[in-house]
């Protein structure tokens, strides 16, 4: 099972429940007593019992055996149970994860909603979890019964035990050689009926325009080589059923024939009728189905696992862990720009006017950078930039030394976090909503940044970080704070306040602006009162002109389009100079 993270993907869902599998072990222990004792009551009741003429006695002995297959029987109702605690919770996370690859696909920019993949996607979470809980039945199945058979013909002679073990281990030598080969044959099967499935349907859906352009003949061919493809894989994938019939041969079959020759060499050393009937018990009872199972198992069950959760886990990779220790992309030496842009350009459709022109810019590390100008100029298109969310036609975008293009979104999630006009609360505690893109953060983290927001009087009204937040009784500007001290507790390096607090009051914005400020870390505030550019140490503003960055004072000066916007001034000189702000304008 070496597909893309299969491997550690199980051995992670095994050691989360590893309550729920040691709960399973103990059970199976028990189921297996008959396993362990057979083989040895079976020869306590011929050598001391039938073959004695004790006939009570050998009863007696059978009657051991009786009472250790009830309480396995009785085991086994357990087992089933802790099979379920242990493999639900593995179905949940990857639906988990199938619905967020879903959600992702879906809300990226340019595309579309579809729900053919999340059916299909869904469709191949059950088949995970059917063949996983097969999977660890017969595994768990065999190591206990093996084992347990293999300690009873121990116990009944040590050489006897070696004689069926040599067999047994040579058996699943062949069998676990042959594991590689039918994986891969496994994974071109299921490709080649993908692609059949593929190929049928384009013909089936395209039939008028095939016999329009009078392609039938060129579909024909397309449509049979892919049965042909699938129909080859088929006839491997059965051939390589004669290696798992190799292996039952020589693990399950071979003990039987070599006892059965041994036997006589094995009384005349002084072992019992019994004895040997006991080991034959042991081989034929317990080891040849468990081997069986196993093989049987893996081979089917257990292929269909590691190709199906191969498929998922490549559909829908598992987001990263975010540890603000570990951030990719920072520089050690803090020397990399948090943002670069390289001549950017933009437009939205191939006729339209560039929002974005050959635009270039660089925010080192620890900036405060405040975006402004009239609606619809592209502020929250450069916001979108740079969170990666819009690919610009032209030109680069590098985080931390990054280029976002090549970055996959687990990484980009954890260089920057993006705050929107539009903030989402859902339905859950307000511990779980604040915590949402850092769950590992402590009550003390999060009391400390509802304090330094000013959110600290919400979290009280709605009743501290256990109450159920209801989305629908927060107005707006609640929903505002709500998403700032989520974003402000986020590990990400970059934070991007796109009118994230435009239905804040100004004292309020001030406060939050303020705490992302001294926040470690670099701050763009596409801004919605132009308060928020005289709060930054650097203005970027979009007039008719284009972009324009500066500080406050500077763009006083050089940017009429800025004066516009800060609004009346009184005292402004010749040289731009300005004594003190009258009532900022919205």
């Amino acid at each position: 099972m070496n597909g893309p993270g299969v491997g550690r993907t199980t051995w992670r869902a095994l050691r989360a429940r590893r309550r729920d599998v040691g709960r399973l072990a103990a059970w199976s222990a028990v189921e297996s007593l008959p396993a362990l004792l057979a083989g040895l009551l079976v020869a306590r009741a011929v050598d001391q019992g039938f073959l004695a003429g004790r006939f009570t006695t050998g009863l007696a002995w059978l009657g051991g055996l009786a009472v250790a297959v009830l309480l396995g029987a009785a085991a086994t109702g357990r087992v089933y149970r802790s099979l379920g605690d242990v493999v639900e919770p593995f179905r949940d996370e990857l639906a988990r994860l199938v619905v967020h690859g879903a959600l992702h696909d879906a809300t990226r920019a340019g595309a579309h909603p579809d729900s053919a993949p999340v059916a299909r996607l869904t469709h191949h979470v059950e088949i995970v979890r059917d063949t996983f809980g097969g999977l660890v039945m017969v595994v768990r199945g065999f190591l206990f019964t093996a084992g347990a058979a293999l300690l009873g013909l121990l116990a009944l002679d040590a050489t006897v035990a070696a004689l069926v073990a040599a067999p047994l281990l040579a058996g699943l030598v062949v069998f676990t050689a042959a594991l590689p080969s039918m994986l891969a044959h496994q994974r071109t099967q299921v490709r080649a009926g993908e692609a059949l499935g593929r190929s049928a349907a384009t013909a089936l859906t395209g039939h008028r325009d095939v016999l329009a352009c009078g392609a039938e003949e060129r579909t024909v061919a397309e449509v049979d080589r892919r049965v042909g493809d699938h129909a080859d894989a088929e006839r491997t994938l059965a051939r390589m059923s004669a290696l798992r019939s190799l292996s039952l041969g020589l693990g399950g079959w071979l003990p039987v024939v070599v006892l059965l020759l041994a036997a006589p060499w094995l009384v005349r050393r002084g072992l019992s009728t019994g004895a040997v009937l006991g080991a034959l018990v042991y081989v034929t009872t317990s080891l040849q189905p468990a081997l069986h199972a196993l093989v049987q198992g893996l081979g089917g069950g257990g292929l269909r696992y590691a190709v199906t959760l191969e498929r998922i886990l490549r559909t829908c990779p598992p987001p990263a862990r975010r540890d603000r220790a570990a951030t990719p992309g920072a520089d050690p030496q803090g020397d990399t720009p948090a943002v670069r842009l390289s001549n950017l350009t933009f437009r939205y459709g191939p006729g339209a006017r560039p929002i974005l022109a050959d635009f270039s810019m660089t925010l080192p590390e620890g900036e405060h950078l405040a975006v402004v100008g009239p609606s619809g100029t592209g502020k929250s298109t450069l916001a979108g930039l740079v969170a990666g969310l819009i690919e610009p036609e032209r030109g680069t975008v590098h985080l931390a030394g990054r280029p976002v293009a090549a970055l996959g979104r687990t990484d980009l999630a954890a260089l920057r976090v993006l705050v929107p006009q539009e903030a989402y609360v859902f339905t859950g505690s307000l511990a779980d909503n604040l915590r949402y893109l850092s769950p590992d953060a402590d009550d003390t983290a999060v009391e400390t940044a509802l304090a330094r927001l000013g959110a600290d009087a919400l979290a009280r009204r709605l009743g501290g970080l256990a109450a159920t937040v209801d989305p629908t009784t927060l107005s707006a500007g609640e929903r505002q704070l709500v998403a700032a001290v989520r974003a402000y507790l986020a590990p990400a390096p970059l934070v991007i306040l796109d009118e994230a607090t435009c239905h804040l009051d100004p004292t309020l914005e001030a406060t939050v602006e303020s705490a992302f400020a001294r926040r470690p870390g670099t701050l763009v505030v596409i801004a919605h009162r132009i308060s928020s550019a005289v709060r930054a140490r650097r203005v970027l503003v979009f007039d008719e002109d284009g972009p324009l960055d500066g500080s406050h004072q500077e763009l006083l000066v050089r940017s009429p389009g800025y004066r516009d916007l800060v609004g009346h001034w009184d005292g402004v000189s010749a040289a731009g100079g300005a004594d003190r702000v009258a009532a900022p304008r919205g």
